[in-house]
């Protein structure tokens, strides 16, 4: 019984890691969304804000994380995810819902599908 419950416990603790470990990165406080932005636009906007999760379609929305929240790529020497060294960084993207990003707005600009 106890190889049993030890193999269960080590699935557990595989499956929680691995599920932690892709955790996107959210929006933060500093980002707006661009006056002329559609009604559809503005509440996707506001629902991802609020803390509901993206889900079916995504864009990477480059330059709108804060310095080691960005989904992936931040440019030579980096990898992943965590690993912006500066807010706003713009080849470090985060995922946005579909048709949000460059209806983004940061203290440093719009966000962009390219980085």
């Amino acid at each position: 019984m106890k190889k049993v419950n030890l193999t269960k416990a080590l699935l557990v603790g595989a499956s929680t890691a691995i599920l932690s470990s892709a955790a996107m990165a959210g929006p933060n406080s500093q980002l707006t969304i661009a006056e002329g932005a559609s009604p559809k636009v503005q509440e996707q906007f506001k629902g991802w804000v609020a803390g509901e999760k993206v889900s079916g379609r995504k864009d990477k929305c480059y330059g709108i994380a804060l310095a080691g929240e960005n989904d992936c790529k931040a440019g030579a020497g980096t990898s992943c995810e965590g690993t912006s060294t500066a807010d706003f960084q713009e080849n470090a993207w985060t995922y946005a819902p579909k048709g949000v990003c460059e209806s983004i707005v940061t203290p440093n600009g719009q966000g962009s599908l390219e980085g």
